[in-house]
């Protein structure tokens, strides 16, 4: 009888273990915490050189960036007033309590750079240029540019 009572308990142990464990791998993970956003320069704007909205182009095609306000660093920089470049191509704008992701719709200038060329698939795309701080992380407010829209022939 002691036997079957320790064979019992022993069950009952491993049965308690294993439904935590299952419990644990299967919950949802806690919500990451937003990040606190940097204030945006005042003042501060992006804007496209030499394209402008309804333009027609050829791929593959140059895109200049500008800024006012700010000044363009390197990814990185924790520099009051800086801020590096970011071109979202025929998205909505990625969510703006996070690192902006690295994507075929958000292009990362981290280095600082202030024009690329890109090739785009003929027909109608949208650009837009988001501004954010060392950490990718969007000012606060957004510093975003307009959003246009180009044809590429």
């Amino acid at each position: 009888m002691k036997h079957q009572s320790l064979a019992a308990c022993l069950l009952a142990l491993s049965l308690s273990a294993s439904a935590a464990v299952y419990a644990a791998d299967t919950a949802s993970p806690a919500p990451a915490a937003a990040l606190a956003r940097t204030p945006a320069p005042a003042g501060a704007k992006v804007y496209f050189v030499g394209i402008k909205d309804g333009d027609t182009v050829t791929s593959p095609f140059k895109v200049s960036f500008g800024a006012d306000g700010a000044t363009i660093a390197p990814a990185g920089s924790t520099d009051a007033g800086t801020g590096h470049h970011h071109l979202i191509i025929d998205s909505a704008l990625p969510p703006q309590d996070a690192p902006l992701p690295a994507s075929e719709q958000v292009k990362h200038f981290g280095k600082g750079q202030t024009e690329t060329e890109l090739t785009l698939a003929p027909g109608k795309h949208t650009l837009q240029l988001e501004l954010a701080d060392g950490r990718h992380v969007p000012f606060d407010p957004p510093v975003v540019s307009q959003k246009i829209t180009i044809t590429v022939k």
